[in-house]
């Protein structure tokens, strides 16, 4: 079931009309049946994992969090983590190790041959199965207490909202709104509803036919030319940002409606002038979930510099595989990895650039942001590409065999709506509000809410496509 449809349309109407005159304690159970319907949608036989990932998580919780032997309390969060580690390497990683692992025999003249499964990989597996781990861990480390009640627990590993794509929520936060009562208020309506709307624009109008100018150039095989490899780079910066953002927005505008504050998981991360900041602005349930339980885990930067790069490097290359079973997954987490080591190498001489005209202060941000821009984009190169070749013959070709040709022509009305969508982003880094149209005047708020109608109703793309995140 996809946002992006009208079945999710009346599935939300029926549940949000039926939700609301509910009690407390019964709008729990309710939310817990839609939400496992709502899985269930995609295909019910992947309901039992969950239920066997929530099962097992719940009692080791509180298995660590009773026993005052430290080595049961390792004992019990090693199980939560190694079951859950299980079954999402089982899903997601056995063919991609059974492949290269007859690949590195095969350099021996080794011709085993590989046992491929025909397994799908179930929806929003990576999602749940992180916060599962995260809460476990959160409760060995005593900073929460474990949640008593199943019911609760279940609903906050199942809420349908950010089920299936995020944000990778913690018990602090979600956890917490659900135990205690909640009360939908009518500022919770109109932001909800903006968020959700923006969120149908971003994806519907944006991503979806940014995909178009996207698509042709991945799908084909080399020769490359520099041009179209550029635009397709561009577009499919500015797609991945909208069809991710935009599942986000629309997550985070169904729980507000009913009360429910849940993460913000992208703040304008194309205004970022360095990896550091670019990863504190994409996909922050994530890279929060990555520095917390990971990198700080490894030592962070407490032991030094070569440490730390190490850290680094680890996290990154793991952020990578979690995207994806493939080698360019890992190259494009290895390229950040490098971005970030190389940045804290040039910080010191960083500092010392100090502008204090206001105008060429201006000015140096806005190159350093395009440079920045430009630097994350060859990142999405590997991210996108379908093999370590192909990204290998693009970049080739994006700085060898660079041919200023018209090939994609745009109408003047996506070009149009494109800036519409570039000024609303300004608008919302410039007032650090990414609810600042909502505080417009009313007649430019109108103005803004007819062309988000008017773009998804005329050039939105119909027929459900799946959002990118779904594949992760």
């Amino acid at each position: 079931m996809l946002f992006n449809t009208l079945e999710f349309a009346v599935f939300f109407i029926i549940v949000y009309s039926i939700y609301l005159f509910l009690s407390h304690k019964r709008q729990n159970i309710f939310l817990l049946i839609a939400s496992y319907f709502f899985y269930g949608s995609w295909n019910w036989k992947f309901l039992f994992l969950m239920l066997i990932s929530t099962t097992i998580c719940y009692i080791c919780s509180i298995k660590v969090h009773e026993q005052t032997n430290l080595k049961l309390r390792k004992l019990y969060l090693l199980t939560a983590i190694t079951s859950d580690l299980l079954i999402l390497g089982f899903f997601k990683y056995y063919n991609f190790f059974a492949e290269n692992t007859h690949n590195f025999f095969l350099l021996f003249n080794i011709n085993p041959e590989p046992r491929l499964l025909k397994v799908i990989l179930p929806v929003g597996i990576s999602f749940y199965t992180l916060q599962s781990i995260g809460y476990v861990i959160d409760v060995y480390r005593k900073e929460i207490v474990p949640e008593r009640k199943f019911l609760n627990f279940a609903l906050f590993i199942s809420f349908f909202p950010q089920l299936v794509a995020g944000p990778i929520e913690r018990a602090k936060n979600l956890l917490t709104q659900i135990v205690n009562e909640r009360k939908p208020t009518l500022n919770n309506f109109y932001d909800g509803s903006f968020l959700i709307f923006w969120g149908l624009f971003q994806k519907v109008f944006i991503a979806d036919n940014l995909a178009k100018i996207v698509d042709p150039v991945f799908n084909t095989n080399s020769p490359y030319d520099g041009v179209s490899v550029l635009i397709a780079l561009y577009a499919f910066a500015f797609q991945i940002l909208c069809d991710f953002e935009g599942y986000s927005n629309i997550a985070r505008g169904t729980a507000k409606l009913m009360g429910f504050n849940i993460m913000i998981n992208f703040n304008l991360p194309y205004f970022s002038t360095n990896p550091r900041e670019f990863w504190s602005r994409w996909h922050i349930s994530l890279s929060s979930w990555i520095r917390d339980y990971l990198y700080i885990s490894l030592g962070g930067n407490r032991n030094g510099n070569l440490l730390m790069y190490r850290n680094l490097l680890i996290v990154m290359l793991i952020a990578g595989l979690w995207h994806g079973a493939a080698w360019t997954y890992v190259i494009w987490g290895a390229y950040h990895a490098a971005l970030l080591i190389g940045h804290r190498l040039l910080t010191p001489v960083l500092n010392m650039i100090q502008i204090k005209n206001i105008i060429l202060a201006k000015i140096f941000f806005i190159i350093r942001v395009l440079t920045f821009f430009h630097l994350v984009c060859i990142g999405w190169l590997f991210f996108r590409a379908n093999s370590l070749h192909q990204a290998l013959s693009m970049l080739k070709a994006l700085f060898l065999k660079f041919h200023f040709l018209n090939q994609i022509n745009l109408p003047m009305t996506y070009l149009i709506l494109g800036m519409f969508f570039l000024y609303v982003q300004i608008l919302q880094f410039i007032k650090k509000d990414q609810m600042a149209v909502l505080k417009l005047p009313a007649l430019v708020r109108s103005v803004i809410y007819f062309v988000i109608y008017y773009s998804i109703v005329v050039y939105g793309v119909t027929g459900g496509k799946e959002f990118i995140y779904f594949q992760f």
